[in-house]
């Protein structure tokens, strides 16, 4: 069709006016609220990590964050709604890794991917996880543990803030690697967890180091180390597991960070990623995540990406080989 030269002009005018329109509405970003999952009850973990960042996170964002709290099965449920969500930047998820990791690995009806399903934003946080007992038991160190749990004809039960976290994970590791026999109680949620093993109901318990110093420094419960392959800055007189007997043994980093939907667009990521970054960089922030147990850590969303991945193989490769299915 030969269109006349003025309608020619006119028609390139209207192409190059929706382009800059276009591209002027995706730099806007963010142009109203923003909300953020916590796929856990308020007071856990991702919420509490939340509700430090939000507040600066909002001036620099320039919009604000709406905490949505969308509890139940371990996490599975807010995820699945952020993992559904239009790839536009206004749902996002914070969570923890695992279990976000290694639901789907316990958990039936979960429709998921952690790797394919969301696009990795920003680490916020580490938090430690340590191997405790009562004051009052007999295991003095992990050889002591190892040796009750080979001569007890039942073995060692140990406690857990659920089943799919990190806690889990090392006590299936622990036992694997050691042929020992350990029976997992999850409980639902980690208070629950230290109460009994304070009251000696559990013979140990595999639970967030913060929550546990407090105990540990009082004398009513006993550090026998920490799961990671490092040391804990909040403690760094707690040797780890590898350290203390038990060679080559670590799991992953247990994280608390954002994520977004799958094929969110780069510089949404980028613009988020920045301006985590800068909250992370706040004096004030480290201080309240750091007093609350968390070890402020940053990536980049690719570095942020890859360690899900490897961590989701290394989890997958313990679930394996304990023999569990999704229940």
């Amino acid at each position: 069709m030969n269109l006349p030269h003025i309608t020619k002009r006119r028609f390139a005018l209207c192409l190059a006016a929706f382009g800059s329109s276009l591209a002027l509405a995706q730099s806007a970003y963010p142009s109203k609220p923003i909300r953020l999952i916590a796929p856990f009850a308020a007071g856990g973990a991702a919420d509490s990590v939340a509700r430090i960042i939000t507040p600066k996170l909002s001036q620099a964002l320039g919009q604000p964050l709406v905490i949505d709290n969308r509890a139940g099965a371990s996490g599975a449920i807010g995820s699945a709604v952020v993992a559904s969500a239009p790839p536009d930047g206004y749902s996002l998820l914070i969570n923890l890794g695992p279990p976000h990791q290694t639901v789907h690995l316990v958990r039936k009806g979960v429709a998921y991917s952690p790797v394919k399903d969301f696009t990795a934003i920003a680490l916020i946080a580490s938090a430690p996880q340590a191997l405790v007992v009562p004051a009052a038991s007999p295991i003095k160190n992990v050889e002591e543990f190892l040796i009750a749990a080979r001569n007890s004809p039942k073995g060692l039960t140990y406690g857990t803030s659920g089943v799919g976290t990190s806690q889990h994970m090392a006590g299936l590791l622990l036992a694997i690697s050691q042929k020992i026999k350990l029976t997992h109680v999850g409980y639902r949620g980690g208070s629950a967890a230290l109460t009994d093993v304070l009251g000696g109901q559990t013979d140990a318990a595999i639970v967030v180091l913060s929550n546990v110093l407090p105990y540990v420094r009082s004398g009513r419960l006993r550090a026998l180390g920490v799961l990671e392959n490092h040391r804990a800055r909040s403690a760094p007189d707690i040797p780890t597991l590898a350290e203390s007997g038990v060679r080559g043994f670590a799991l992953p980093d247990t994280w608390v960070g954002v994520l977004g939907p799958a094929k969110l667009p780069g510089a949404t990521v980028q613009r988020l990623y920045a301006d985590i970054a800068k909250v992370l960089r706040d004096a004030d922030v480290r201080a309240q995540l750091e007093q609350a147990g968390y070890e402020p850590k940053s990536s980049t969303p690719e570095e942020f990406s890859r360690q899900i991945a490897d961590s989701e193989k290394v989890y997958r490769g313990i679930v394996s080989s304990a023999g569990i299915t999704p229940e």
